[in-house]
């Protein structure tokens, strides 16, 4: 296990040189924004229309669907590069998306979540210019009520702290070390722990303050201290060897 992160570590380091000099040269470094979605006719074209300019500018936005029945995919269609269909699942829908990436960096975004106009722009140069071979964003939670403040400042910190990343922070990467690490474990809950967790053998995260806007509907919907609470359950039930099926059983209950 040593030797092949020792390995990762050092095919990242090659690539993010090879990468640095193609960004010093100006040669133009492409991202390939992958979106899963399921049922999210209510807010994704406000997701879709913010990266529209990326799309002007050369990147790419890839709908990741997991069987919506709903008019997500009639709402989306004029307004991504690429829609690929998958199982149901986060994971399974990331790493399609993913297979069919053409561009360097891999950006993954939550159909509830709104980015800020030149975050992108932040990702290339950081990427570019960093030992960091992967990273995520600060958030801020559309919810109003004061303990969501609390609510986000705790994520943000957590997270960089322990370099454990959630999905709705908007996980980047090259897409060279999303090959390495060998993607999303295909697992139906806790998969954005279980790829933070790969990733730290090659780099510990790029922590961007610029915050990105993401849904407080589970915790609005589901009861704030209630979800609080359970979420703490769930992470800490993973991290001592339970299995994400009955993760996701509890979750979904």
């Amino acid at each position: 296990m040593r030797r092949l992160t020792l390995l990762g570590r050092t095919r990242a380091c090659y690539y993010r040189k090879i990468a640095t000099r193609d960004f010093n040269r100006g040669v133009t470094i492409r991202i390939s924004i992958v979106i899963p979605a399921l049922n999210e006719a209510d807010c994704i074209e406000q997701t879709l229309q913010p990266l529209q300019l990326l799309r002007q500018e050369g990147h790419e936005v890839i709908l990741s669907d997991g069987g919506s029945k709903d008019e997500t995919l009639n709402l989306a269609q004029p307004l991504v590069d690429q829609v690929v269909s998958s199982p149901p699942g986060r994971a399974s829908q990331m790493n399609h998306g993913a297979s069919i990436a053409s561009g360097e960096i891999l950006w993954f975004l939550h159909a509830d979540t709104l980015i800020t106009e030149d975050a992108h722009t932040q990702i290339i140069s950081e990427l570019a210019n960093a030992t960091n071979v992967w990273g995520r964003f600060d958030i801020r939670l559309t919810g109003t009520q004061m303990i969501f403040r609390l609510i986000e400042t705790m994520m943000n910190l957590r997270s960089c702290i322990t370099g454990i990343v959630t999905g709705d922070q908007g996980i980047f990467m090259w897409q060279h070390v999303f090959k390495e690490v060998g993607g999303f474990d295909d697992i139906p809950l806790m998969e954005d722990i279980a790829l933070s967790r790969k990733l730290k053998g090659l780099s510990r995260p790029l922590c961007l303050q610029q915050k990105l806007i993401t849904s407080s509907r589970r915790w609005e919907e589901q009861g704030i201290f209630h979800t609080i609470l359970l979420m703490w359950q769930l992470r800490l039930s993973y991290y001592f060897g339970a299995s994400p099926n009955t993760l996701a059983k509890k979750y979904s209950s």
